[in-house]
């Protein structure tokens, strides 16, 4: 067995000790790590940087693998350190793609899991029946792929193994402080289901209130109150939010 496959379960697999069959990303019980989010039509690279960039710079995860489809698009593959349910998944998707990706059409975006908990094959793998390649890509070298976003070839297992050994997943009081955090910026300045409509049928945006700090002496209020300001830096917000996490599991209320 080479390093490859024992790298991938360690990232993307839902249970200890999955396979990569077609079907090994979604566990028994709808569980998933891998959250994939693949931009087609065309595949730029220009157009997907910006999460990439973003959740690093702004949510604090780490770095999310970068890979070819295949066939049609780009992917990035999020790494989550504790499952979540295939339908929590898919909406933490939606809310970084209204976050980051807030001029991209949604008909230019898969969304693994989707909506009906179905998900993505692993990578590397052969497409039929064109005979190419999906692969992981090191990040320099994703803009060349925004025409042929495949290889002809079968990547190197050694080397594939290479590009995830440096990936880490993202901790769950993270991950947490993040899905609170975009889940707060959406209730405030849109319709969370207008993500899934047609641009043609999406309502023009309502202008969003604008919160106002309220001057307090209690600790947790100012907290809820940093996390909701739209007006403060989005990474102290997920600072704020990660300190919430923290008192209510420590038994605070």
């Amino acid at each position: 067995m080479t390093r490859l496959a024992p790298e991938f379960h360690r990232l993307y697999a839902p249970l200890p000790g999955g396979d990569t069959s077609d079907t090994a990303l979604v566990g028994p019980g709808g569980e998933v790590r891998a959250l994939v989010m693949e931009l087609t039509a065309p595949p730029s690279w220009d157009s997907l940087r910006p999460v990439w960039q973003g959740v690093q710079t702004e949510l604090g995860f780490p770095a999310p693998a970068i890979a070819v489809s295949g066939v049609d698009g780009l992917q990035l593959w999020f790494s989550l350190a504790n499952a979540v349910t295939a339908q929590e998944g898919h909406a933490f998707l939606h809310a970084l793609r209204r976050r980051f990706l807030p001029d991209v059409p949604i008909r230019r975006l898969r969304l693994w899991p989707s909506a009906a908990s179905e998900h993505v094959r692993p990578v590397p793998q052969r497409q039929a029946p064109s005979g190419d390649w999906s692969a992981f890509v090191a990040p320099d070298l994703a803009p060349v792929f925004g025409d042929t976003p495949w290889l002809d070839i079968p990547p190197s297992d050694d080397g594939q193994a290479a590009l995830l050994a440096a990936l880490e997943s993202i901790p769950r009081a993270v991950f947490d402080a993040a899905a609170a955090l975009l889940g707060d910026e959406a209730s405030l300045t849109s319709d969370p289901i207008a993500a899934d409509r047609p641009d043609s049928e999406a309502p023009a945006p309502a202008a969003a209130p604008t919160p106002r700090m309220i001057p307090t002496d209690d600790p947790l209020l100012f907290l809820r109150q940093v996390m909701s300001d739209e007006r403060v830096p989005l990474a102290l917000r997920v600072e704020a939010a990660k300190a919430l996490l923290a008192h209510r599991a420590g038994g605070g209320r």
